[in-house]
């Protein structure tokens, strides 16, 4: 049993709307090994190293589903186990994962696709690793893979260690529950760190929590509560009840604090937390030397002060108001008159509710030296046994985290303490707050019977309040959030997604760029990088999940646009659970045949992932098939149909149903883009008067503008910031660069794009050909070294006949190819469909071909350049100098790389560009990362 590859998908993917792990796993020999085979002997092991497998329904959908189905006469395989086995281990942890899906790899026996549900990508990965070594390790030993399952393997060793990694790894139960109210608000989060830093919100409405610490907390309140001689001298001087205490640093000068405040007393940290180094109940002075030393472990000032008689509760306070209270028992066990110390510590923590950490509700309790020096106390041991009724105390504090247990008061406590604890929070200036205080009776007021505040505590427990022991669970993240985004307060930015082979990063350009018309401060997520209000801020291939999360978590955005790419869906998903508006161009031959993608249906099944997860709005090119076939897959309250088509038969029944969509028409003066919706027709803007479109000659710009404005408008962008956007946009290298730059300064006119496949290409030929051209036509060909032989013939089809030359080249990265095989292969390819040897040159290297073609152009001619370096081979065109120039050059002198500040101002490029280092490809736009 192999795992032969494994994907993380961190959101939606094809496989799930949520985040899964995906195993490629090869049973091997145990492909003729099914549970049915193995017997009964091997299910019950199974099951009694995890119990909780007893309640997987499986395909039965039913508590005992998964047992029945490995007991039948065939039983199950064990990829299929694997993925329950996973599920259950994280379910052991504490986590709430429950899809699971195993299907067989086509054409590869005994291959497996494991695809199973996570809650913490490191606890999900080491899930699917534990549950492999698990199941191996109850194989029979003539067909268990010993190499998987170390000789010294112990099962339980294995799982409690396992559950603290999780438990390391995972948001802790107060962070966590924050999280889950902010879910039921349809509040979105971000984990920051591998800690409890969490983003709540996106963009500039952004709040921030770390545990229950907010992003409102006064940093001067929380040293404050840190400080507990000044909080209890605050608190004291305003009347309410605390103990009297002295700071020490030496044993002495305890035992003389001791003495002057009167026996017994309280040893604590300065500045400790959770409980840890205090000791109470101090009655000599070998007790008071011992617990100053284990104060002392945690902070070099240690207060001493008087006692408190009473049972521990926790106050909760949250933006000024009490929202739970909590009475707190320290660990401890109830003799029976027959069972040890010891014994009766193994019962207690047999309890169901008790596990490991923060596992859940309850933490076991465990003998070590604190429980001993509590047993030394009533001089007793480990081994004795306690008389019925016994109560034996193991911990001094009640903390829950040290085996403590939780009973919930808050419908009962007296009004005094609830005001007392208010008062104390405010006054130490805390938005969220825990109050420590000490009573016999917390239903009586503490002015009555006395009582008294130990602490005010700074990112409080919430653990006690949402799960005790005893009593009502109570919703106190619930207020927490409330505080940080009231009622109507903005959480979510508005969210576009555009994928499709071709277009979409003009699309995304052009969409982020109307934003701006229209006063918001978009984010962008680009083949190229990351903008943020226009700016790049990140250089790179910026089309998947790492780069959507970045732009969301950017607290200056108010809006995101995320050009999502099929290699960014393939490798880890979607970086965000849900968009406002999926939008999707079209589904063209491109990089088939690589990450298991072979045909046109199966690339269309990813890209669809965008509308499948659109809430509002999908948008889709009604004139593509396999765009049009993706309607039937999305749940967004609106449809709105792209079509350049005015007889569309199925557009027109939408639109006379009422139903949205944007459409091409034809007038007098030339072609309209128009939108309809809800019965009006909407006149939008004359295609000519939109600069990308090079006076509507570029029919693909006119699509992408189309889709553009359809996203804008179903985002509730007015129509006059769509008009002037689109107005505004044109096709420079400053704006879109490779995508149909024009340069006009030299006798002849060059065409600039960075298409890669034959649809690409095809759509620049066709523009080629509409353009007014009294010369030649002359093309830059070539193809990524990584597709097909086919996909390489499909690109020169696409301009065969429709040039007068045509320069065949290759990209700097040869992709496993010989230096010159992609040229040599399109040029024959050029030949087999008529184009005449003496149009056709071969030039291997990027830059002497484009500076062939740069030579050859002549007054009138059109040059159009294929390019894979944009920023070098942009400078080769704009620093040619034509023969008969002033200031002549060598026209045929290579561009040096960029790779200096200086070189790069030499040359107009993108001002977000100026002065960055950058390597001999400049932008590097490679073929793999355009994906």
């Amino acid at each position: 049993m192999r795992i032969l590859d494994r994907s993380v998908y961190v959101g939606p993917s094809a496989y799930a709307h949520f985040p899964v792990i995906r195993l490629i796993l090869d049973l091997e020999a145990l492909e003729a090994w099914p549970t049915g085979k193995l017997g009964p002997a091997f299910v019950d092991a199974l099951v009694e190293a995890l119990p909780g497998l007893a309640e997987h329904g499986c395909s039965y959908r039913e508590p005992g589903g998964l047992i029945r189905r490995m007991k039948e006469d065939e039983g199950t395989w064990l990829g299929h186990v694997l993925e329950h086995v996973a599920i259950e281990l994280q379910n052991v942890a504490g986590e709430d994962v429950t899809f699971g899906k195993t299907r067989s790899v086509d054409d590869r026996p005994g291959v497996y696709s494991v695809v199973y549900e996570y809650a913490q990508r490191e606890e999900g990965i080491a899930a699917g690793e534990l549950a492999q070594r698990l199941i191996c390790s109850l194989l029979p030993a003539e067909i268990r893979p010993d190499d998987i399952v170390p000789a010294d393997w112990d099962w339980p060793e294995a799982r409690d260690a396992f559950i603290r990694y999780a438990q390391r790894r995972a948001l802790g139960p107060s962070t966590t529950s924050l999280v889950k109210a902010a879910e039921e608000r349809n509040i979105p989060w971000l984990r920051l760190n591998d800690q409890s830093l969490v983003q709540l919100g996106h963009g500039r409405y952004q709040q921030r929590i770390q545990a229950t610490v907010t992003g409102r907390t006064s940093h001067i309140a929380v040293e404050l509560a840190g400080d507990k001689e000044e909080t209890n001298k605050i608190l004291g001087s305003l009347g309410l009840p605390v103990p009297r205490q002295e700071l020490v640093q030496t044993v002495e000068q305890a035992q003389r604090a001791a003495r002057r405040l009167g026996l017994p007393v309280v040893t604590k940290p300065y500045n400790g937390n959770h409980g840890r180094g205090i000791s109470i109940r101090l009655n000599s002075e070998q007790e008071i030397a011992e617990g100053f030393a284990k104060a002392r472990e945690i902070s070099r000032s240690v207060i001493v002060e008087t006692y408190l008689e009473g049972d521990d509760h926790r106050l909760l306070v949250v933006n000024g108001e009490l929202v739970a209270a909590t009475r707190r028992t320290p660990g401890h066990v109830v003799g029976d008159g027959t069972h040890t110390i010891a014994e009766l510590v193994e019962i207690v923590n047999q309890d169901p509710r008790r596990g490991i950490g923060h596992e859940k509700v309850l933490t076991r309790i465990e003998l070590d030296a604190q429980a001993e020096m509590m047993m030394a106390r009533v001089e007793v041991t480990a081994q004795s046994i306690p008389a019925e009724g016994q109560v034996i105390h193991l911990r001094s504090t009640a903390n829950l985290s040290t085996g403590g247990t939780a009973t919930d008061v808050t419908d009962v406590i007296h009004p005094d303490n609830r005001d007392m604890a208010v008062r104390a929070i405010r006054a130490i200036g805390l938005d969220v707050g825990g109050v420590d205080f000490l009573s016999t009776n917390i239903t009586e007021s503490y002015k009555s019977i006395g009582g008294g505040i130990c602490e005010c505590n700074a990112a409080p427990g919430f653990r006690m309040h949402v799960a005790p022991s005893e009593g009502k669970p109570r919703d106190v993240a619930g207020p927490v959030i409330d505080m940080l985004f009231p009622p109507g307060a903005p959480a979510r930015v508005p969210i576009a997604a555009i994928t499709g082979t071709n277009g979409k990063t003009t699309t995304a350009r052009m969409l982020a760029h109307i934003a701006k018309m229209a006063g918001y401060t978009p984010g962008l997520t680009t083949t190229d990088g990351v903008y943020i209000d226009g700016q790049r801020t990140v250089e790179g291939d910026m089309t998947g999940p790492v780069s959507a999360r970045m732009v969301l978590a950017d607290p200056q955005i108010d809006l995101a646009v995320l050009e999502t790419a099929r290699g960014g869906l393939l490798r880890a998903g979607m970086g965000v659970s849900k968009v406002d508006v999926g939008a999707v161009l079209n589904v063209q031959s491109d990089h088939l045949g690589m990450k298991g993608i072979d045909t046109l249906e199966q690339l269309a099944e990813v890209k669809r992932i965008v509308v499948e997860i659109a809430e509002e709005c999908a948008v889709l090119n009604a004139d593509d098939p396999q765009v049009l076939r993706m309607s039937g897959y999305t749940d967004a309250k609106v449809i709105c149909y792209v079509t350049m088509n005015p007889q569309h038969g199925l557009v027109r029944e939408h639109i006379r149903a009422g139903g949205r969509a944007c459409a091409l028409e034809g007038g007098i003066n030339g072609q309209m883009i128009t939108l309809y919706d809800k019965g009006s027709h909407i006149p939008l803007l004359w295609t000519h008067l939109i600069p990308a479109t090079l006076e509507g000659r570029a029919m693909h710009n006119v699509q992408n503008a189309m889709v553009a404005a359809a996203i804008a408008f179903s985002m509730g962008i007015k129509l006059d910031a769509i008009r002037q956007g689109l107005r505004t946009f044109d096709s420079t290298f400053f704006q879109a660069p490779g995508r149909m730059n024009v340069y006009s300064e030299h006798p002849f006119k060059v065409l600039f794009d960075y298409g890669h496949n034959a649809h690409a290409v095809g759509v620049m030929a066709d523009l080629a050909e509409r353009l007014d051209v009294s010369g030649r036509r002359i093309v830059v060909l070539a193809g990524p070294g990584d597709r097909r032989d086919q996909d390489l013939r499909d690109i020169a089809d696409a301009v065969a006949g429709r040039f007068d030359h045509y320069i065949c080249r290759r990209d700097d990265a040869l992709r496993g190819r010989a230096s010159d095989e992609v040229p040599k292969l399109q040029a024959a390819r050029l030949r087999e469909r008529g184009v005449a040897e003496s149009a056709i040159s071969v030039i291997p290297d990027e830059q002497e071909a484009i500076d062939a073609g740069l030579g050859m152009g002549q007054a009138g001619d059109l040059l159009l350049i294929f390019a894979d370096a944009l920023v070098r081979s942009w400078k080769q065109v704009i620093k040619f100098k034509p023969e008969g120039a002033p200031e002549t050059t060598t026209a045929a002198a290579r561009v040096e790389p960029v790779d200096a500040p200086a070189q790069v101002e030499e040359v107009f490029v993108p001002s977000q560009w100026d002065g960055v280092v950058r390597d001999e490809r400049g932008i590097h736009l490679s073929r793999e990362q355009d994906d």
